[in-house]
């Protein structure tokens, strides 16, 4: 009878390598099977006793199960994400992929491994944006209708939080940050400060602060994390910062 092995999912970080945990690149070096994203996976350097699988970002659930069969067989499995795998990444798919697999041996150890998501990476970067209470939405309607992240949005602006966006525009769906754009704007008025950080740690990181009234759809893309301040956030010297007594 074959031993049940390991399935670990951890997070890489926003990109700079020093970011990794210790953790991290502890079950990275003890994983026989490192499985993710294209690019992800490409983060892991080959070495002896180690296979690389790499599948497109559209097949989470798939990529899920076929972690589960290796662990099952007695492998070290490690999935990859970017920044923290239990934010838009692939610790819920993993889970989801369990529910939905009766049989899957209970005897698999499944652990979870923090990483600086990228939300927390860019506000580090532009100073305190989210020193009180935030929120974070995914602007892509790929897993949920768009008028559900309007509402969002709009209940999100009224209840005062700072708000982080991951995936604000893509080329598929150019316009919908433009109406992003329009909703805060109705709600918070122009004045409130918005950032824009893309490839936040890596070597081309590009911070730009403006306001809401001086915002362009075309200053966001897949690679940037925006950051809405609430009403209170302000600036001090090229920083931005939310006071937590807001």
């Amino acid at each position: 009878m074959t031993t049940a092995g390991t399935l670990t999912v951890a997070g890489l970080g926003p990109g700079d390598e020093a970011l990794i945990t210790p953790e991290v690149r502890a079950a990275l070096d003890a994983a026989t099977d490192i499985v993710g994203y294209i690019p992800y996976v490409r983060r892991i350097a080959p070495r002896p006793g180690l296979t690389l699988h790499e599948s497109d970002n559209r097949v989470e659930l798939d990529r899920a199960a076929h972690a589960l069969d290796m662990a099952a067989q007695g492998r070290r499995v490690v999935i990859v994400s970017s920044g923290d795998p239990g934010v838009f990444a692939m610790a819920s798919a993993l889970f989801e992929a369990l529910e939905n697999r009766p049989g899957t041996p209970d005897d698999i150890d499944i652990r979870i491994l923090p990483g600086i998501t990228a939300m927390l990476a860019a506000a580090a970067q532009l100073g305190a944006p989210l020193g009180h209470d935030f929120c974070a939405i995914n602007l892509s309607d790929n897993l949920k209708p768009w008028s559900v992240i309007e509402h969002r949005l709009r209940m999100a602006a009224r209840g005062g939080f700072a708000m982080a966006f991951y995936n604000p525009r893509s080329a598929s769906r150019p316009h919908q940050f433009g109406q992003a754009l329009d909703i805060l704007r109705d709600e918070c008025g122009g004045e409130r400060l918005i950032s824009f950080a893309r490839d936040v740690t890596k070597p081309d990181q590009c911070l730009h602060t403006v306001t809401l009234a001086e915002a362009t759809p075309e200053m966001a893309d897949m690679r940037t994390v925006v950051i809405v301040g609430n009403a209170d956030t302000r600036r001090v010297g090229r920083y931005v910062y939310t006071p937590r007594r807001a």
